[in-house]
């Protein structure tokens, strides 16, 4: 059963699709520069530091002191954690299978 997105389109299968097809971190880094802003950027790679963080038990405090991230923003992926679409652990789970 394919999943449901709240953001699907034409527009965005192709996004991902282009994604896909990136072959190694140099790529991504050409892409993600071309398509993002630094801010975009620094921000998504800190909800995924974060993410990692707390599904490895760090607190709300150590979080905010060792990224920098906001409560806000910890309580944000948090939530996405507890109610979201799995995506982060999904990504998670991956690296883990890639790094051993």
């Amino acid at each position: 059963m394919q999943h449901q997105s709240k953001i699907a389109s034409d527009e965005m299968d192709e996004l991902f699709r282009g994604i896909l097809c990136l072959e190694s971190i140099e790529e991504c880094y050409r892409f993600f520069e071309d398509l993002c802003t630094i801010k975009e950027l620094k921000a998504m790679a800190q909800r995924f530091g974060v993410a990692k963080k707390l599904t490895d038990g760090v607190t709300f405090q150590e979080i905010v002191q060792t990224t920098g991230a906001s409560t806000a923003t910890i309580s944000r992926v948090k939530r996405c954690l507890n109610y979201g679409e799995d995506g982060y652990l999904l990504v998670q789970e991956r690296l883990k299978e890639i790094d051993s």
